[in-house]
Order: C-alpha cells, then structure tokens, then sequence
C-alpha cells in the first residue's frame, strides 16, 4: 500500500512545470554560511516563537508578528559593512518593496527597529516583528556576515525578518520532497522539523522548489550526500538569486491582502 501511496503523491507532484535553478560556487558559499547554530541555521527565535513550533499551537499565522504599517525600521550598523555591502543590502529591501506594499525606513531616534550588523559570523535574522507585548526593548537583529553578500542571501534573510520561515518546514512538505535522515547528523535533525498549518501558514500558494526560502539539497549533510530530494523530477533546490514568483505572491498575501493567484 505504501508503494502505491508514494506513486499517486510522484504523478500529484509531477503535474507541476519544472523550475530550472542552478547554483554556482558563490551561491553555495552564500547558501552554506545560512546552516550555522541558530534554530534551522539562521533562524532566533523569541520564546514564544519557540513554543509555538514545538507545541504546534499557533505561531506566525498570527498577525502579531508582522511589522506594524507594513513598514520596516531598521538601522544599519554602518561600521559593520563597506560601501558595496551597504548597496546590496539597500538593494535587497529595494527589492521586496518594490515587489510589495511593504516600505522599509530608517530608524529616527530610539525606536523599535531590526540592527542590520556584521558582528557575528553566519547569516541569521530574527523571525517577524519581535518587540513583545509589553513593549520590552528586544534586540532584533539581521545579520549579514561577510560571507553572505550575494542578493538571494541578503533577501532570504530580509523575508525571515519579515516573518517567513524555509520552504521545507511547510506541513505538506512530504508531499513534494524526501528528507534523507541517515545523511544528518542527530543533533541536526530538529532543522528539519515539519511544522503544522496551525503555526506557519503557506497562504494557499503551492509548495515552491524555486523559493529563495528553500534548503539547498545538502543542507546539513554529514557526508556530502543529499538531505533533501524533490520527489518531481527535473528540478533543483536553494537558489539564492532573488525572490521567486510564489515567494512575491506570499508576501503579498501576508502584508497587502492582495497577490496573484498561483495553483497549489
């Protein structure tokens, strides 16, 4: 029964057109400095957040976690970062807002806002608004090592500071790719955790394998073997070029009440 259950789920999944993504070297080095420490690799998560996800009681289907106005106030710690790394991350907000409603803006004064810095190492970024209820001052902060400058990288991290978590983690996952488990490492396999639509929602747009959001195949491989595997043929994972088209449609979704409709 099980065979034939994986049979009908393949022809599902195959009515899909393929995505083309390549990787070159740069994109890989960029996609690998995302797999650090922190929660799937590049997530810090409140404790809330936390919660949420192990307890699979409601988490950033909750409007709470979205900037307020639609507006991002950040402040760039301009010591961290030279001239070309300010432009690239000035064109990655550029990018999700001219893709979007939503609007970033530097901080005035004291201000809630995400610390965009190069102090640690790695590429990891807090999950949504993160200031508390009762206005506790928490340092929300996206950082972008050197190692994480290519425009794909700096967006992913930008999309986890706006509340989005990896394409992998949705609840439907296993209907379109295979998770490898003797190729990770025992300490790593809470990266991989499915979530429940109770806590991330996927805003009726289909699983992406082109998402910017999306682990690359080996992501956290103890032999250099495949963690991951699309179960539709002739597509690739973990591009980190740029915002995909599902990837538009579910910040849309989140923010504006509005997005093109693309098939599950």
């Amino acid at each position: 029964m099980s065979v034939i259950l994986f049979f009908l789920t393949y022809l599902i999944v195959c009515q899909s057109a393929p995505i083309d993504v390549e990787l070159d070297d740069n994109e890989v080095s960029s996609v690998e400095a995302e797999l650090g420490d922190h929660f799937e690799g590049d997530l810090l998560l409140t404790p809330a957040q936390r919660e949420a996800i192990f307890s699979a009681r409601n988490g950033l289907v909750d409007e709470a976690t979205r900037w307020p106005n639609k507006t991002v106030i950040y402040y760039i710690v301009a010591d961290d970062f030279n001239e070309e790394e300010v432009r690239m991350i000035e064109e990655g907000m550029a990018d999700i807002a001219n893709k979007s409603c939503i609007t970033f803006r530097p901080r005035d004064g004291d201000e809630y806002a995400v610390i965009i810095q190069g102090t640690s190492s790695g590429c990891f970024s807090n999950v949504g608004y993160s200031m508390s209820d009762d206005g506790d001052n928490i340092k929300q902060v996206l950082n972008l090592a050197k190692g994480c400058f290519r425009h794909g990288t700096v967006v992913h991290e930008m999309l986890h500071t706006l509340g989005f978590y990896h394409m992998q983690s949705s609840y439907n996952r296993d209907e379109y790719v295979a998770i490898l488990w003797e190729n990770i490492s025992e300490n790593h396999k809470h990266n991989f955790k499915k979530y429940t639509n109770d806590t991330v929602t996927d805003f009726g747009v289909r699983y992406d394998y082109g998402s910017v959001m999306h682990y690359p195949d080996t992501a956290f491989s103890i032999n250099k073997n495949k963690t991951i595997v699309p179960l539709q043929e002739g597509v690739e994972i973990g591009q980190r070029k740029g915002l995909s088209d599902s990837d538009v449609a579910k910040l849309n979704k989140m923010y504006c009440d509005f997005g093109d409709d693309i098939e599950m």
